[in-house]
Formats: C-alpha cells, structure tokens, sequence
C-alpha cells in the first residue's frame, strides 16, 4: 500500500501502482469526470500514471493553471495527429502549451496551409477527440527513439533526442499518433470538446534565424463549448482594446523605421500621460523617503562585468560602442542598478544613514529580436520607474513591506483590483545559473515569504523564477476582461553589494555589507501604460487622462466662447483643447468619442447667451446644460473624490 497525502494534509491508503484518477474517483465521481491531471509531490503528472510511493497529491482540473496546460499540451499532440492525417508527410517540430492556448511548429516540405484550411483542421480534431483514445506513456530507450524517429525521416525530433539522457526519455501514443515528449496529459481525447485554430505564422526552428523556417499554428480548446465562446468573445474585445489601435486613434505614442525597430516615440498627448505616471510616483517617492538620482545612459564595459549583467545579458545588450582609445568600450545601459551601487559606493556611509532609497526614472536598452517586438509591451528602449533600497540586514523586511505597500497604493489609484503576488525562488535543481552563496539566498527568500505573508497577499510559489542574482516578489495582476500581467517586482539582493564591495560602518565601528532592494512599482511605463490602455479601454481615470475635457463649437460663430471656456478650464488646472475643425457637430463628436476624452462639452448660440456649456460623456450619455463654475466643480470634485479614495 502506499499512503496518499491531499492538499488538507489528510491522508488515504491505496494499492501500489494506483493513480491520481483513483484517487479522485475514491473521492466522487464528480471530481473523477473533472480531473485531468495531477500535481504528485510538486511535480506535474498524468492523471493515469501509476504511483509507487507515498506522495503528497493535489487533483488538477481545467480550472488550474497547471491543468490547463496539460489540457492544450494534449490539444498540441491532437492538432498533429490531425495535420499528420490530412498533410501526409510533413515533418513535425514541437508543440508546447502556451498561456494561452497551444501550437506546433511544422515542416511543411513543400506542401501549404492556408488560413482556409484551419476550419478542416478543427473538425478532425473534433473528429479525433471523439475517438476517446487514451494518451499513453511510454518509456523508451536512446537508441530505440533513434530508430523510430530516423524510419520517420523526422530530423527534428532527432536533434531534440540527441540532447536527451538515455533512460530520461518517454514517448506518448493516441490514436494513430505517437509524439517524444516528457508529458504531462490527459486522460484521453475526449476530454476536448471544443477547439479553434487561431492563426498560421513563421517560427525559425529553435528560434534561430539560421535554421529552417517552420510554420506555426497556434490554437485554443476547451471542455466545453460554452467555454470556447466565452474565450472568443473576449478575443475579440481584446482587439478592441489592442493598446496599438487604441494608442494610434488616441495619438499617445508612434513608431518610426528611420529612428529604429523597438524605439516607441511619445507624441504630445502619450508625453503628458507619462509625465502625469511619473508625478504620481515621484509624489509617492518623497513622502516614502526616497532620494531621487540621474544616471547617463551609456557605461563602461567594466561596470556590467563586476555587476555580472554582462556574464549573464552581454548577448541581449546592443553591441559595445567603441572610441578612439582601444581598450575602451561602453554599453547603452541594459539596466540601472549597478549605476546605483556606484552612487552609494561615492563615499563613506554610517550604519545611521541606512536605509539610503535611490530612485530614477531611467531609460534602458535591451537588444530583443525583431520577432519579439510588440508594441509597447516589447520594446529596445524603455523607462523604468526603478529604485535601489540600502538597508542594514535587520532592516530588509521592514524596507521589504513598505515597497509592498507602495505597490499596492499604485494598483489601487490605477484601478488594478485583483492581483496576485508570485514569490520567485531559485531552481533548487540548478543553482548554476545564479550568483551569491547559499546562506545570503536563504535569507533573502526567507524575507520575501515573511513579508508576504505578514501583509497578507494571495501568494503563488514558482521555483526557477528568480533573478540570477536574488529572488522575486513579482505581482500578477488581473486585467477588466480576465488577462493576467506582471506588474511590479521586488527583489532582494546580497549579491551585488557583495560584488561592488559595498560598505557601512556599523554601531561596532566595523564594516559590514549592506543589503540591497530593487524595486520597480510600474516595470516600465512603456508596458505599464500599454496594460492600462487595454486595461482601461483607453478611458483613464480623470486625474491621469491627458486630454480632461474637449469643446465642440457648433460653428465658426462660437470660436470666441469655446475660447473663453478654454482658458477658465484652464485657469482651474483642468487639462482642455477646442476642436476648431470646420467639420459638422456629429463627426467632432464621433472623433471626441473615439479619442476617449472623458468630458466633451458643446457651445452653441444657446450656451452663449445663458453663459453655460452642454455636457456629454463617451457613450452617448448627456449630462444637460450647467454653468460654468459648476462644471468646473463637478470636474475637481471627481478627481479629488478618486484621488482620495486610492490615498485612503
């Protein structure tokens, strides 16, 4: 017998060798129809693999992340059995789960899929599925997958075998379709009940431009129906929100070819609403005791090779920029932390000045492949709100939970309501790819899991996340139609201080080391305002939209009072501009409504002789006729109410 251990930590006794589906079947046949995959000691399982042992188990359904991605990772492998049935010999790549859905890399070999072609696709998926076929795993020996793999003249999967360990390798089988894979998957196919091939796009094998291109077919399934048309629906208000339509129509930022790919370029209106983000958070700065600091955008080499940014990104940073002087070289600045150190490192500090809190809103540079750009929210070039924190080690946790607070003071005054904060530790099978001694990344995880769970955040654990130099508290935020995005960090670090020699004189008039806290409430603000946009639908809060008011002269004739209504509006720091445009009411007002300007105020002959102005909202809802002075009022007072109600 083995001894079972559920997420109530109660235990159950079954036989040897049996399952997740088992287990959950022991419990209700309910649960049995919903799980589809198993978490067994931490680690991602077929719901149908014999357990050997005493486990700690938790039942996965589609309504966990992790089940999730094993629903579409099998979704991948039956989308392949399908193109296999319909393409007969093409090549097949791989085909992981994505967030949002699945794809596969494919090799056409001279054959062609169209756009046409998915809707044929889907329904032999569906086909398939209905099939019921059981996916089943098999262990395999090196030489074995060899020889299967060269009788199918299937050159990729032969790569992807020659990195792998004889006795470490599994193929999976369903239906007519066996695929190398490490897992997990479902049950079977039936479990897939609605599918929807998305789109075809190129993808260099291993992301190398050198190597064979492949098509790519990315798709989403579900177990129901209901699900799917539920998915789509917001697949399509999403392109409503397309923060690059939206940020075009608004005329917030643009991009150029001359100046560079990845080099967004902030317009007028985009101009103010940074500027504004950056108020805000320079306000909050202040009163939370930072100092704040400019450093140049370009460096010496050297920095980036104590730092160990150049060890770790010198193949994502630009290429050095060389002078005169032969043996020097300088970087566009990839990151600001350790322009900070060099600032503390600038003189002598006592135990009594700690903790020091550097802030800058500094521009980085980060060399990212063409076919990664995205608008705002993958760029070269972006501003990051970032500051340094220098605490003594019996200050890290109070420091830690004061950045906490400033984080969640942020997402509150932008309208972020739900959010989840993700402790990113080290990959406990791997420390290679980080620096710093064991006991100094104990103390600094130890701190992240306390201050989290003092402040009471709904917290997630992912281990292989944290930064090669110390873990993360990164905070996942919920967008208005169900998107998940990571906004805001705070990390812990006793490696660069160690690494730059950084220094205090403590209270025993000896040195010590300082520990240091990077923090980032917004990320970037060229992805932090890409996620609000779509967040918002482009209609900001009050106190943050660029453009507050806009006033529409029914005519020529009114160009005098629209002014006079202008500079008023002015006068009381309300952000307005006049739509001079000879063009009729209707069409000012369809292009005042589509540029998301919270207030739009018609003047006309009536307006001018009762000194008043017509009031309208975005989506045709008309406010009447009001006076000046109480319009001017309503306005303060809804930007004082909102400004309140995030500082409370």
């Amino acid at each position: 017998m083995i001894q079972v251990t559920l997420p109530d930590n109660s235990t159950r006794e079954y036989p040897i060798g049996s399952t997740a589906l088992d287990v959950a079947n022991s419990i209700s046949a309910g649960l049995a129809r919903n799980v589809i995959a198993a978490e067994i000691n931490g680690t991602v399982w077929d719901a149908t693999r014999p357990i050997k042992e005493d486990v700690n188990i938790k039942l996965l359904t589609f309504n966990d992340d992790s089940g999730k991605l094993a629903f579409w990772h099998s979704s991948a492998h039956l989308m392949a059995e399908a193109i296999e049935a319909t393409f007969p010999g093409v090549k097949l790549a791989i085909g992981p789960p994505i967030e949002t859905g699945f794809y596969y890399d494919i090799d056409l070999e001279g054959k062609t899929i169209a756009e046409s072609d998915l809707a044929n696709l889907e329904k032999k998926m569906i086909e398939l599925a209905r099939q019921k076929n059981p996916y089943i795993r098999k262990e395999i020996s090196k030489d074995d997958a060899i020889a299967y793999f060269t009788e199918k003249n299937d050159p990729y999967k032969l790569e992807l075998i020659d990195g792998l360990t004889d006795g470490d390798i599994t193929f999976y089988s369903q239906g007519n379709f066996t695929d190398l894979c490490a897992g997990p998957h479902i049950p079977d196919t039936g479990k897939i009940k609605a599918v929807k091939l998305l789109s075809i796009a190129g993808a260099y094998w291993r992301g190398d431009e050198n190597n064979q291109q492949l098509t790519r077919i990315y798709g989403v399934s579900f177990p129901k129906a209901k699900e799917l048309k539920e998915h789509l629906e917001r697949l399509e208000e999403a392109k409503k929100r397309d923060h690059r339509k939206l940020g075009k129509e608004m005329e917030l930022f643009t991009f150029s070819q001359k100046v560079g790919q990845g080099l967004p370029l902030w317009l007028p209106k985009g101009t103010i609403l940074r500027e504004r983000l950056e108020r805000f958070m320079r306000d909050a700065q202040l009163k939370a005791g930072y100092d704040p600091v400019v450093t140049p955008h370009i460096a010496s080499k050297e920095l980036y090779v104590t730092s160990g940014h150049y060890e770790k990104y010198g193949e994502d940073s630009f290429q050095p920029i060389k002078t005169p002087n032969v043996n020097e070289e300088f970087f566009l600045k990839p990151m600001n932390c350790p322009h900070h150190c060099e600032i503390y490192k600038s003189k002598p500090r006592s135990y009594k000045e700690l903790p020091i809190r550097y802030a800058e809103f500094g521009t980085v540079y980060r060399y990212e492949q063409s076919g990664e750009l995205h608008g705002l929210t993958r760029v070269r070039g972006f501003t990051q709100d970032d500051a340094h924190l220098f605490c003594r080690p019996d200050q890290v946790q109070q420091e830690f939970e004061k950045v906490i607070d400033l984080v969640i003071y942020t997402f509150k005054a932008l309208g972020f309501e739900e959010f989840t904060a993700q402790i990113s530790l080290r990959d406990p099978e791997d420390k290679s790819k980080y620096i710093g001694s064991d006991e100094n990344w104990d103390k600094a995880e130890a701190a992240i899991i306390d201050s989290a769970a003092k402040k009471g955040l709904n917290t997630v654990v992912e281990y292989g996340e944290a930064a090669f130099y110390g873990p993360k508290l990164d905070f996942m935020v919920k967008d208005a139609i169900g998107r998940k995005w990571q906004l805001g960090t705070i990390q812990v670090d006793y490696n660069l201080p160690e690494r730059f020699e950084l220094e205090y004189v403590g209270s025993d008039n000896l040195k010590h080391r300082p520990v240091m806290i990077h923090r980032a409430p917004f990320g970037s603000l060229e992805r932090f305002i890409a996620i609000l946009i779509e967040h918002t639908g482009g209609r900001f809060p009050l106190w943050l939209n660029p453009d507050q008011v806009i006033i529409l002269p029914i005519g020529e004739k009114f160009h005098d009072y629209a002014d006079k209504v202008l500079n008023l509006l002015k006068n009381d720091d309300i952000r307005a501009e006049v739509d001079y445009r000879a063009e009729k009411i209707g069409k000012k007002i369809f292009d005042a409504e589509k540029s998301k300007v919270p207030y739009i105020l018609l003047v006309g002959e009536k307006e001018v002789l009762a000194e008043t102005v017509s009031v309208r909202k975005p989506g045709k809802i008309d406010l009447g006729s009001m006076d000046l002075t109480d319009f001017v009022a309503k306005v303060n007072d809804e930007i004082n109410e909102a400004t309140v109600s995030f500082t409370n």
